[in-house]
């Protein structure tokens, strides 16, 4: 899907559905920086302090902890469109990416943007130093068109972190549909904000701990029923099995039956914050998360005289300091050179207006 900007009145229904859940969250400041790390909402506090205090008191749930993982892969089934049975848990994004890269035959030709994140390329790198894989980088802006069919599989993200750039994806998923050609699909920087099928995918993946507004140590992947044949579970463990507690000691191999068998364990704690988290966000809808993130970027780059941006992420030359946004109550992050916002669904136009006036300060 190439998102396309909302309309008007899909950008006023989606302002008053956030405008509800504003005081779901406590921060104060105005905090311009979800692509490095989300805000959680303070339920999602409140039940990780509840867990930790019973966990100090000898009284952890383990059961609770398990149902907290479930309700946060139905969450991300629900916000990335794909069937719960393809839905595992997984601590990073780049072990997801490391699984594919490892599955790949030797002698396969993988594909992906040069400037992409690190965690997508390294695994892939590394199968290409050790002469198993043959990896081709090119500009993200040519990476469809260069897709043929010796390319074996598409590594990239959804969304740019440095940047914000948000790739076409009806036309990468067709484009390697039609070659038969397999994809992976960093989305670390898209679920949560940016509708996405992500069945059109071979294999999606995510750190929740950016949009998905969830502890770091938690995140999430999807692999398609049609993948699962190629895709082998080589970090499976205790928790991969179809009833874990069952599956703790002793052979034979005894895995789940759908893409649980490709899951590492749980970061517990964390867990118990990620369902909060996400089903905060699987309420509220990705389809109005997207209408008021962009309506926040499309105003910002009206008063700043650039481009409209399709992304909740923009980034711009500046010769702001961070001493001067500090000073103005903003939190934002400087990459590539440039300065990166990104607005998500605890911003609003105060969080706008602080970042203009320090833009403005650094110009006089």
């Amino acid at each position: 899907m190439d998102a396309e900007l909302p309309d008007n009145t899909a950008v006023l229904s989606a302002s008053a559905k956030i405008a509800n859940h504003r005081e779901d969250f406590a921060q104060r400041n105005h905090f311009l920086n979800t692509a490095t790390v989300g805000v959680p909402p303070k339920r999602a506090v409140e039940a990780l302090t509840r867990a930790v205090e019973m966990w100090s008191r000898g009284e952890g749930d383990v059961a609770a902890f398990d149902s907290a993982v479930d309700r946060s892969r139905a969450a991300f089934a629900h916000l990335t469109q794909v069937e719960l049975s393809t839905v595992g848990i997984v601590g990073q994004a780049s072990v997801a990416a490391g699984m594919v890269a490892s599955s790949l035959e030797p002698g396969s030709q993988v594909l992906v943007a040069e400037e992409d994140f690190t965690s997508v390329l390294f695994p892939f790198l590394v199968g290409h130093r050790d002469s198993r894989l043959r990896v081709t980088a090119v500009p993200l802006e040519r990476l469809t068109e260069a897709i043929t069919q010796d390319t074996s599989l598409v590594a990239v993200s959804a969304v740019q972190s440095a940047d914000g750039r948000v790739i076409d994806l009806d036309a990468l998923s067709t484009t390697c549909r039609n070659l038969g050609v397999r994809t992976y699909l960093d989305v670390t920087q898209a679920a949560g904000w940016l509708p996405i099928h992500g069945g059109d995918f071979d294999v999606i993946a995510a750190g929740a701990y950016k949009w998905l507004c969830s502890p770091r140590g938690t995140g999430f992947f999807a692999i398609n029923p049609n993948s699962q044949s190629w895709v082998r579970p080589i970090f499976a463990g205790w928790y991969s099995g179809e009833d874990p507690w069952s599956t703790v000691y002793g052979p034979p191999l005894r895995l789940a039956s759908d893409a649980r068998a490709y899951q590492v364990s749980p970061a517990w704690l964390g867990s118990v914050a990620a369902a909060q988290a996400m089903d905060l966000l699987d309420q509220i809808g990705t389809q109005a998360i997207y209408a008021h993130n962009l309506e926040l970027t499309q105003t910002f780059c009206e008063a700043m005289g650039i481009p409209p941006q399709n992304s909740a992420i923009v980034s711009i030359p500046t010769d702001v300091t961070p001493e001067i946004l500090e000073q103005s109550g903003v939190v934002a992050a400087f990459r590539d050179g440039k300065l990166r916002l990104s607005f998500h669904l605890y911003n609003d136009f105060n969080d706008l207006e602080a970042v203009l006036r320090a833009l403005a300060s650094s110009r006089r």
